[in-house]
């Protein structure tokens, strides 16, 4: 029997490596050899630059302030989103009538384009006739400028991101309540457990997996957010939106500063993978498999 470890066994391997190493590597490549050069897109001599454009990305306050809004905006959006989406879940696994009907409702802006939703809730934030503002009227409330204003922005953004996302998480943990063995309730209610220790004890650790999944997923995708920040404020107002990503383009499509931009692009991903190795750590010690 031919070992695996034996060129032959690559051939196997090869369909997928191909579009890896051209689609995913290579560019990473070129990408950290581009934050090296100073380049504007136009001219064709790539001039060679060091560690330029890092020393002067982490001496600039607009780098920090950026990174400190990203870190905000992740911290915002995930943990309302994996609570909503569990909250949802537990109330809609239930055996009743239209429970399909509501399930579908809530998982809807999830498959709209980000920016059709955002061009929506423009309209909704509008601060004289939108109906944000016309809803804190009826409670006698006074308006707010919403995405006008930098104390509101950001709070802005996090509530359309928040409520586009609640039905994919809904979904995944409503398959996750699911597949947990009805006999373990059943146990449990037998030896006098109530909701909230069946809850405790037998629900929150065996859906920890899904769990781990979705503050990963929810984590990258608050990172790379773009679409509903460049719709909604365009970074703005006075920067208390703009996040390491809108930062990379700004720096890239707007300055044609190609090597800071790559420098940010690299921070990004530095961030993620330090994120995912955090999480991995962690889940080692506290994910729970049936």
């Amino acid at each position: 029997m031919r070992k695996l470890g034996e060129p032959q066994a690559y051939l196997f391997i090869l369909p997928a490596l191909v579009p890896y190493v051209i689609f995913w590597l290579a560019p990473m490549v070129y990408v950290v050899y581009l934050s090296f050069v100073d380049w504007d897109f136009m001219n064709p001599v790539k001039t060679f630059v060091g560690w330029e454009n890092y020393s002067r990305l982490l001496t600039d306050a607009k780098f920090y302030h950026a990174l400190t809004t990203t870190c905000l905006f992740a911290l915002g959006n995930v943990l309302p989103s994996l609570a909503g989406g569990l909250f949802l879940a537990l109330l809609l696994n239930r055996k009743l009538r239209g429970m399909a009907f509501f399930r579908t409702v809530i998982f809807l802006p999830w498959v709209t384009p980000t920016v059709a939703v955002s061009i929506v809730w423009s309209w909704i934030y509008e601060p004289r006739v939108g109906l944000a503002n016309a809803i804190l009227g009826w409670f006698g409330a006074g308006g707010l400028e919403w995405t006008k204003s930098p104390d509101t922005a950001l709070i802005s953004i996090l509530i359309v991101t928040i409520w586009k996302g609640l039905g994919w998480t809904m979904m995944f943990y409503l398959v996750a309540l699911q597949n947990i063995p009805e006999s373990l309730h059943e146990a449990a209610m037998i030896e006098g457990a109530n909701r909230r220790q069946r809850l405790m004890h037998i629900t929150l650790p065996l859906i920890s997996p899904t769990t781990f999944f979705l503050f990963l997923i929810t984590t990258i995708d608050s990172i790379q957010a773009y679409d509903q920040i460049n719709v909604l404020t365009q970074g703005g107002p006075s920067g208390s939106t703009r996040t390491l990503l809108y930062l990379f383009y700004e720096s890239a499509f707007e300055r044609f500063e190609i090597g800071e931009a790559s420098a940010v692009a690299i921070v990004l991903i530095l961030l993620l993978a330090m994120i995912s190795l955090v999480s991995l750590y962690v889940s080692r010690r506290r994910i729970h498999y049936l």
